[in-house]
């Protein structure tokens, strides 16, 4: 008999129409978009930053699975405050934890909701969709 893991749960889809708290706003002065090349799918992200260069406003726009939604939902849950140096190290530890060789626990502080997508680790085409956010983020911030 096989195993299956169950992608789609309940707490995937509510995590996902969790998006809608963060509507897409014109007036956000730095956007990014990322595409996966494994689904397809993309995720716009618009964001302002403080003085300090945190975070202080964030809209998404999600062409994604439900996994990149959900996804997109704990970054934009977390987004506050963070600055692209703490986003790219973020980045960095999911993809360690994608590849198997790093925890998702390490994350859940500053991004929550993150532990939805855990299943979703075991299918290697729904990495490029976890990672969008991030991913659109890099691109959207001044380096």
């Amino acid at each position: 008999m096989t195993t299956r893991t169950t992608l789609y749960t309940p707490a995937v889809l509510a995590a996902a129409t969790g998006l809608a708290a963060w509507p897409w706003d014109d007036v956000l002065p730095f956007v990014g978009q990322a595409r996966s090349r494994t689904c397809g799918s993309t995720i716009t992200l618009g964001l302002a930053l403080d003085a300090a260069g945190g975070v202080s406003g964030i809209g998404v726009r999600a062409h994604a699975c439900a996994i990149g939604q959900a996804s997109a939902n704990a970054f934009a849950s977390g987004a506050i405050g963070q600055t692209r140096a703490a986003i790219a190290d973020a980045r960095a530890a999911l993809g360690e934890w994608l590849a198997g060789k790093g925890e998702l626990d390490a994350l859940l502080g500053d991004w929550p909701g993150l532990e939805v997508i855990a299943p979703a680790r075991t299918l290697s085409s729904r990495h490029g969709a976890i990672v969008l956010a991030w991913d659109a983020a890099l691109e959207a911030l001044p380096a």
